[in-house]
């Protein structure tokens, strides 16, 4: 189901990094909703694109309007602060309040270098990846947060990849999405004496464009995918973390989740809301079932060994998955680490 009842009529919203993914679920999901939707990014029709992707900011606003919403596209480098400023202008002045703040922002992906250990990075790109993906975040956050404040009364969301404290399998790539959350931590703290609240929200395996053309499948075809990666069975459309953030929106006592990560999959459980086929994708639980598989049957092939690393440095500091750390542990010959890399310990 949608998150029916909620209705966002009268509320503005922005999404940064609204052109695709997860991004533009959210913006499509605020739109149809009843809220008015500012779309924002680099990727605008007559402007160069910031991905070599084919989407833009004018898709997005379309797709809301087809749907009966209301969405303005405005092209703006989040990396410059001046046109952020001009933008927090342009709300101020054409809408007069902003309610919903939602940092998307990424397009990062010809940066990355997946497989490439810290001391083996390009140094060259390290200022232009992190001004995209985290400066980005807080030039918007100060230029848009004032409206906010102001009011005493709205929502940040920072959008990241990942709701376990552990490792992300690149060193650049976890540095940022854990330094967002910890952004979102911290603007929480500082904004706790307003009725400002301030999260972060994880998509699970998201069925992203750039992901739907990886497989050769379309969103409605999408299964058929899940003969190539099982995991697949378990993604989800952009379309569920859109609904999370309406949810959040909607919820009168939201300031309870301020300073956490979010799962969007958890809270489309905790409110009652479906992705668009109708069900509640569960991604870790079925990998942690995989895991457990891999650990409990001997020996690892090296597909075995890098899935069960992977996972391992990602869940070892959560208690409640402490039992399949150890499994994981066991099987990787990782017994003897020190307690910053161990299993987290549980208490009484």
């Amino acid at each position: 189901m949608t998150p029916e009842g909620l209705s966002l009529a009268g509320k503005v919203a922005l999404v940064a990094g609204a052109t695709r993914g997860a991004g533009r679920g959210i913006a499509r999901s605020l739109g149809e909703a009843g809220a008015l939707v500012y779309c924002t990014g680099r990727s605008a029709a007559g402007h160069p694109k910031g991905l070599d992707r084919p989407e833009t900011l004018d898709e997005t606003v379309a797709l809301i309007e087809q749907a009966g919403g209301r969405a303005v596209a405005v092209r703006v480098d989040h990396t410059h602060e001046e046109e952020v400023a001009n933008l927090s202008t342009r709300v101020r002045g054409d809408a007069g309040r902003l309610d919903v703040l939602v940092n998307c922002i990424w397009g990062a992906d010809s940066l990355m270098a997946w497989g490439r250990p810290f001391w083996d990075i390009d140094l060259a790109k390290v200022h232009a990846y992190l001004d995209q993906t985290l400066i980005s975040h807080i030039v918007t956050n100060r230029h848009l947060a004032p409206l906010m404040v102001e009011a005493d009364h709205g929502l940040i969301v920072e959008v990241i990849d990942g709701h376990f404290a552990g490792y992300r399998g690149n060193i650049l790539y976890d540095l940022v999405k854990a330094s967002l959350a910890r952004l979102a931590y911290g603007m929480a703290v500082e904004l706790a004496r307003t009725g400002v609240t301030a999260l972060s929200l994880s998509p699970g395996f998201l069925r992203s464009e750039a992901v739907l053309d990886h497989f050769g499948v379309h969103e409605e075809s999408w299964p058929e995918a899940v003969a190539k990666d099982p995991y697949f069975a378990e993604s989800e459309s952009p379309r569920l973390v859109g609904r999370a953030v309406v949810a959040l929106t909607a919820d009168p006592d939201v300031r309870r989740k301020a300073g956490l990560i979010h799962f969007a999959s958890d809270l489309a459980r905790e409110y009652g809301f479906t992705d668009v086929d109708g069900r509640v994708p569960d991604f870790p639980k079925m990998f942690d079932a995989r895991m457990r598989e891999i650990a409990t049957t001997p020996p690892l092939d090296e597909q075995g060994r890098l899935l069960a690393w992977a996972r391992y440095f990602q869940i070892h500091q959560d208690p409640a998955r402490r039992e399949l750390a150890l499994l994981l542990a066991k099987a990787l010959g990782l017994e003897g680490l020190g307690p910053g890399l161990a299993p987290v310990m549980t208490h009484p």
